[in-house]
């Protein structure tokens, strides 16, 4: 089954290159495309899409508000952002505003193909520079006095893993159990946490993350 998906730029040859390009990827099946946010949000309401691959910096309506008034009217919709731009401020007020998945506009066309196929799955998507980013940011943040969900000593293991970025084949490989005892795992920690997606489970490890410098070693997956 195809993701289907819109394709959101201000640039016309950036967005249509784009457009052909993902088009022509297995899985995926791109719908229309937007010049600005306000498009898009018009785009989206038309199509529906399972997915839209949004630019930040754009006239009418930036990236982020667009991102923040999909996940307000259509919450299955899955932004991920594709930018020129990985400053900690443009990661953090995307994923705040609900994206699901961040790459800068120096992915290979592989990587691009399969963020919108693993988005569509609901899985998050980020990239390798992006995830260092998160990662150091969090180590700067102070751990909240009180935690308001008791998770056990596995879930928030896990829950640490995804922070990381890891999906639930490569967290059963890292903790040497099942996959279905990561789901079983996950399932169970979304639901005491009341997360309604992978992302709202990345931005709570990322903010409740014991400080601890981020080593090459750490990697990547």
């Amino acid at each position: 089954m195809s993701v289907s998906l819109v394709v959101v730029d201000d640039q016309a040859a950036v967005r249509e290159a784009l457009a052909v390009m993902l088009d022509l990827a297995d899985g995926i099946d791109v719908v229309a495309t937007a010049a600005d946010g306000r498009e898009a949000l018009e785009v989206v309401a038309a199509h529906e899409p399972d997915v839209v691959l949004m630019d930040l910096h754009m006239p009418v309506l930036d990236g982020v508000a667009a991102t923040g008034r999909i996940k307000a009217t259509a919450p299955g919709v899955q932004v991920v952002v594709l930018t020129t731009f990985g400053d900690d401020e443009s990661i953090l007020a995307a994923l705040e505003a609900g994206a699901s998945g961040y790459l800068t506009k120096e992915a290979e066309r592989a990587r691009i193909e399969q963020a919108v196929r693993d988005a569509g799955a609901g899985e998050v998507v980020l990239a390798p520079e992006v995830q260092r980013r998160l990662i150091t940011l969090a180590t700067r943040r102070a751990r909240p006095a009180a935690e308001a969900v008791e998770f056990t000593a596995r879930e928030r293991e896990i829950l640490g893993l995804i922070g990381e970025g890891l999906r639930n084949p490569e967290i059963a490989r890292r903790l040497v159990i099942s996959e279905a005892t990561v789901k079983t795992h996950i399932n169970n920690l979304f639901a005491k946490a009341g997360f309604r997606s992978r992302a709202d489970a990345v931005r709570y490890a990322l903010n409740t993350a014991e400080p601890q410098p981020w080593r090459p070693d750490r990697g990547t997956p």
